[in-house]
């Protein structure tokens, strides 16, 4: 299956009043065919079926390079996946690529679950990661927390899963400050998550640090607290 040709199928399913649906909505300067995800999943995952690694990350790269928006999505599907043999690391190279271009939530989520699966196998891509928290791009900035956000999920953590939850915690307190709508909602949204499984320490945090949150998002990460 070439670029070309997973492309040409994706067009065959497209609608063009959900495209035009899409583009509105997305707002993200980009074509839009108007296919819905379950479907884009369908198709990529009849060609992730017998495929190479090698394989798959050259179509990944050709669906993403067209910038079409449910190209970049079956871009990010073919990469999602637990294990990935012999060597993942051309996956995670590709996926980690990506993120300077990130534009919008829809494609960004949909990456971030490929790398967040590459950062499970092997979490000292977190000191890569971590060099996102600083960068000028408010995409990347976010993607650091969303692709982190296994470690809130854990019933019975490691000592070294409890090690990452607090180096992202770090960068949630670092991040904070930082204005930016999408970026205070991916902060609540990993307070939020870890509240399920650590309600302590997200109180703890948030009084630490939740007046540097904005009003929403202090509210959001404090929504699944249990009452006192």
């Amino acid at each position: 299956m070439t670029g070309a040709e997973a492309l040409a199928a994706l067009e065959a399913e497209g609608d063009p009043v959900r495209a035009a649906q899409e583009a509105a909505y997305h707002k993200a300067p980009r074509r839009y065919l108007g296919v819905p995800v379950p479907r884009i999943g369908e198709l990529a995952d009849g060609w992730r079926a017998g495929a190479t690694v090698e394989e798959r990350v050259a179509l990944a790269a050709a669906l993403w390079d067209s910038d079409v928006h449910e190209a970049r999505i079956a871009a990010a599907k073919l990469l999602t996946q637990a294990r990935i043999r012999p060597d993942d690391e051309p996956a995670w190279r590709l996926v980690a690529s990506w993120v300077p271009t990130f534009d919008a939530w829809a494609v960004a989520d949909h990456a971030s679950k490929a790398g967040e699966r590459r950062l499970v196998a092997d979490p000292r891509r977190l000191d890569e990661v971590e060099g996102w928290v600083g960068s000028e791009h408010m995409w990347s900035r976010r993607a650091a927390l969303v692709m982190t956000l296994p470690w809130t999920k854990d019933r019975f953590p490691k000592p070294e899963d409890l090690a990452v939850r607090e180096r992202v915690l770090g960068w949630c307190e670092r991040l904070a400050p930082d204005r930016d709508w999408f970026l205070q909602k991916a902060v609540a949204w990993w307070l939020r998550d870890l509240s399920k499984r650590d309600p302590e320490r997200v109180r703890a945090w948030l009084g630490a640090h939740g007046a540097g949150l904005r009003g929403f998002a202090r509210k959001e990460a404090a929504r699944l607290l249990p009452d006192d």
